[in-house]
């Protein structure tokens, strides 16, 4: 019994395994099957998108892009010497519009109608173009129009826009639109003038709290138009400053046309604000700042997705040399003296003044104001400075004895001529100021005493040694042509007929005389300045160079470039500026002492014919020479007055130059330069720099 129920035990376990093992290739056989009907239906699906979809997704995919969107940041400001705002910005509420891709008139036609429902901008530059361009924006209009132009149908989208405005502007349609369409076609043309994804203002200026709300109420119904903001400049410590610094386009303005293709491959939009003159131009590259930039994924032409890629940089500020203190005081000594000139002068052209730093070319002050002789009127006019040249008169005598000097014509030891009126054939008679109304002072002088009295016959007879020339009465005056490079050189390594390179575009270098044969007489004019014409800041650097020693610096008015800072202060130096030594004037010591001698003299000297006495008083003590230039205005005779000067003698801190063009002759004694000079530097001490032991 036991046997048999083990051999049944057996038989059972065999069939188990023969079960088991018809049962793992049936579940194996199905694996397979599903994995290779995988694999059919991914054939399939890849032969339907490769063969059936593979044009749609290669043209999408050629139609994915990514694009960037720029907007605006603040403009840099600009500080004084003393960290005061000179030009800052006056923040304001804007409504803007970013132009979307593929946009057509008619969908912005239809934003600006909608948007013209709750904003209000100004109608009076509407042109009759602009109005024909709204006019054709309407879809109804524009499909009558095609339908009257003779082959329109095989015109492409250019020329037949071409023709359509052609058959507008003809028959003068939309022309008499109402206040409403107006309205909207300014907005339409502002909209219309934006690249795609770039922003354009709508509005700047006075946007109502009304306004603002209800077109921020209303954003989902004007697709591209945002609320933002609008910056323009102030000039919060006086508007003496605007000719130096310039001006920055309106968003109306837009580019300058003739730097708009240049502008716009920078990454300008056409209605940006750019600087447009003077530092705002020289210095747009520092003063523009970075813009804030948004990366746009499309598809399709259709923006998927903004990310913002960088939040943009603020301009960065200037720094630069003037105070602005001094600056307004500056101007007003000079605007009241022009006052006072115009009722016995009424040729008077103006008055200009430069205040520098010999020791480094820091511009300290500028001003200036032009006076029409014509009319009378007058403006402010700083940049007068550097763009307007005038014959200058005997101030130019220093450096014309430093010519001599170099020249071996005279030394420091042996430099004594006489003054006695010039007489040459063919040549009218020339003299000195004391010798003019015929009675003859003769009396000789040395280099030093010639600058005392401003001999200019002593400046005549150094130009002949110089030219090789031995004067005698009534002789044919012979020299070679070669003399009036040699004086032109001589004053240009003072400044004097060269550009002085101040970092303000538009200076000019003056305007130089004939230098002919023909007109060598001439050449003894430029020894006391009566022939080339030379800029107030060209005197200015020209007396800085004496007074620092014969260094020729260039003249500058910015500083440094800082950092901005969101509290309006200033903020980390990034750059700064290091005085620039344009050339050497080589010379002795001993040389050098003749000019300052003879300069301190035409202040403190005892001889009758010292001409600038009035400058005696000025503490602390000044060196200096006085200039006056016999000119023409309007056909009257007039003169030039100036003068240069620097202090303190001994240890010069500042150079001061002061010039009144067009005095008329008949005004007796003037002194407006010595007085001018004498009110600068008492400002100076007061404003600027203490004369604490000086």
């Amino acid at each position: 019994m036991k046997k048999s129920l083990g051999k049944i035990k057996f038989k059972q376990q065999k069939k188990g395994t023969r079960d088991n093992k018809s049962i793992i290739p049936f579940r194996l056989n199905l694996l397979f099957f599903l994995v290779f009907m995988l694999f059919v239906a991914l054939i399939i699906q890849m032969a339907h998108l490769q063969i059936m979809q593979g044009k749609r997704f290669a043209a999408e995919a050629a139609n994915n892009s990514t694009k960037v969107e720029t907007r605006n940041v603040q403009r840099g400001m600009i500080f004084d010497s003393t960290g005061k705002v000179l030009v800052g910005n006056d923040s304001s509420r804007a409504i803007t519009y970013t132009k979307p891709l593929n946009v057509t008139d008619a969908q912005m036609y239809q934003v600006a109608n909608e948007l013209g429902k709750f904003l209000s901008v100004g109608t009076n530059t509407l042109s009759s173009a602009q109005k024909a361009e709204y006019y054709l924006a309407n879809p109804k209009n524009n499909a009558r129009i095609v339908k009257k132009i003779s082959g329109a149908d095989t015109m492409t989208g250019g020329k037949l826009t071409k023709a359509e405005q052609d058959y507008v502007r003809r028959h003068h349609l939309g022309q008499n639109l109402s206040a409403a369409q107006q309205n909207a076609a300014v907005i339409f043309n502002k909209m219309n003038g934006a690249l795609s994804l770039s922003t354009v203002y709508i509005k700047t200026k006075d946007v109502s709290d009304k306004e603002m709300a209800l077109v921020g109420a209303h954003m989902a119904q004007l697709p591209g138009i945002q609320v933002g903001t609008s910056w323009s400049r102030n000039y919060p410590n006086g508007d003496s400053i605007k000719s130096i610094v310039g001006t920055v386009t309106t968003q109306r303005q837009g580019l300058p046309e003739n730097q708009v293709n240049e502008l716009l491959a920078e990454g300008y939009a056409r209605n940006d604000s750019v600087g447009s003159s003077y530092l705002e131009s020289e210095y747009e590259n520092v003063l523009k700042g970075t813009k804030k930039t948004i990366k746009v994924e499309t598809q399709n032409n259709k923006v998927k997705k903004e990310v913002k890629e960088y939040g943009g940089q603020n301009g960065s500020d200037l720094q630069l040399t003037i105070n602005a203190k001094f600056q307004n005081d500056l101007q007003g000594i000079i605007q009241k003296q022009v006052n006072s000139l115009s009722g016995a002068s009424p040729q008077c052209q103006g008055g200009y003044a430069v205040v520098i730093n010999p020791n480094n070319g820091a511009v300290i002050g500028i001003a200036g104001v032009h006076r029409d002789p014509k009319t009378g009127k007058q403006s402010s006019d700083a940049l007068g400075t550097i763009n307007q040249a005038f014959a200058m008169g005997s101030s130019v005598k220093p450096a014309m004895v430093m010519g001599g000097l170099q020249s071996g014509a005279i030394t420091p030891e042996n430099n004594t001529i006489e003054d006695t009126p010039i007489v040459l054939q063919g040549i009218a008679r020339i003299a000195s100021w004391f010798d003019q109304k015929g009675q003859t002072i003769d009396m000789n002088l040395t280099a030093q005493q010639a600058l005392q009295v401003s001999s200019n016959d002593y400046m005549v007879k150094l130009i002949m040694r110089m030219g090789g020339f031995k004067y005698a009465p009534g002789k044919k005056l012979q020299m070679p042509v070669s003399i009036f490079s040699q004086l032109r050189n001589n004053f240009a390594q003072f400044g004097l007929g060269v550009k002085t390179g101040i970092d303000i575009p538009g200076e000019t270098a003056g305007m130089k005389g004939k230098s002919d044969k023909k007109h060598i007489g001439q050449a003894l004019y430029m020894g006391f300045g009566q022939y080339d014409t030379y800029t107030t800041m060209q005197l200015a650097q020209y007396v800085s160079t004496i007074a620092n020693g014969g260094y020729r610096l260039q003249p500058h008015i910015v500083s440094a470039i800082r950092k901005p800072m969101k509290n309006g202060k200033l903020g980390e130096i990034q750059y700064k500026y290091s005085p620039k030594v344009l050339n050497v004037v080589s010379a002795t010591s001993a040389q050098w002492n003749v000019l300052k001698e003879g300069m301190w003299a035409v202040a403190h000297g005892s001889s009758q014919y010292t001409t600038g006495k009035p400058l005696g008083d000025i503490k602390p003590a000044v060196a200096a020479k006085t200039g006056q230039a016999q000119t023409v205005t309007d056909g009257h005779d007039t003169y030039t007055y100036d003068a240069i000067s620097y202090a303190p003698y001994k240890n010069p801190q500042v150079a001061v130059v002061v010039v009144y063009p067009g005095i008329s002759a008949n005004v007796n004694n003037f002194t407006a330069e010595m007085d001018t000079t004498k009110a600068i530097y008492k400002a100076y001490w007061d404003d600027v720099q203490s004369s604490d032991g000086f």
